[in-house]
């Protein structure tokens, strides 16, 4: 059997508050393996999107470690961090978070050119991307110029531009109407059967969940069956 894309040892994540500590993650183990489509559902408040932003070093745990190919992330050096964030990991968030002031196909470029691709190549991998997801009629279109599922393929573009061997996905389809949803979602599941990228997503919506390779439910900063 491989090994696990993603191994969480022990995770803790408390943050303070006026209040005293507030611990939100309370012990995490958990282990994602290459090329699985895994949900992670729960209440609001329970800690899904600090475990995200966590896998996504985005954030640091308190405590505990996290293994990406066996390799402890959080031993890298802000700069290593960093290079291993571009070129490793893909993110989709609820809210696109576009630069408005640019096009659909500069917003796609620009992990790449700050990966260290020329000019010319971020611009050839972002247009083969924008093609691919439908969107070769909106290259040059801002994001206030696209509907809100053109903007989300924008995002899942350019969540792939670096080749990641994993994405992460926070309610990608949560201001999204239902309908509009589920095409983002079966484009997601497409690029997982097709290109074998690892997605976490995190959801509130359950019909979505159940369509994944496997649902991690989170209780009270917990995993409620950690065997799962």
């Amino acid at each position: 059997m491989s090994k696990p894309l993603i191994r969480v040892e022990g995770l803790k994540k408390s943050y303070i508050t006026e209040a005293g500590d507030l611990e939100v993650l309370k012990g995490i183990d958990l282990q994602i393996w290459p090329g699985e489509m895994v949900s992670i559902v729960g209440a609001s408040g329970v800690g899904k999107s600090t475990l995200l932003h966590i896998l996504g070093t985005l954030d640091r745990p308190t405590t505990g470690n996290v293994f990406f190919n066996e390799i402890d992330v959080f031993s890298l050096n802000d700069q290593e961090l960093a290079q291993f964030r571009n070129k490793s990991i893909g993110f989709v968030f609820q809210f696109h978070h576009l630069l408005p002031e640019f096009t659909a196909l500069e917003n796609v470029m620009m992990p790449a050119i700050i990966g260290g691709l020329t000019h010319e190549e971020a611009r050839v991998r972002a247009m083969d991307l924008l093609q691919q997801l439908g969107l070769s009629g909106r290259l040059e279109h801002r994001p206030g110029e696209l509907s809100g599922g053109e903007q989300q393929r924008v995002a899942v573009a350019r969540a792939l531009v670096m080749n990641p061997e994993v994405v992460l996905a926070d309610e990608p389809t949560g201001n999204l109407d239902t309908r509009t949803g589920n095409e983002l979602f079966d484009l997601l599941k497409r690029l997982n059967s097709e290109k074998g990228i690892t997605f976490l997503v995190v959801t509130h919506n359950e019909a979505l969940a159940s369509r994944c390779s496997r649902i991690i439910k989170m209780v009270d900063g917990r995993i409620e069956d950690p065997l799962s």
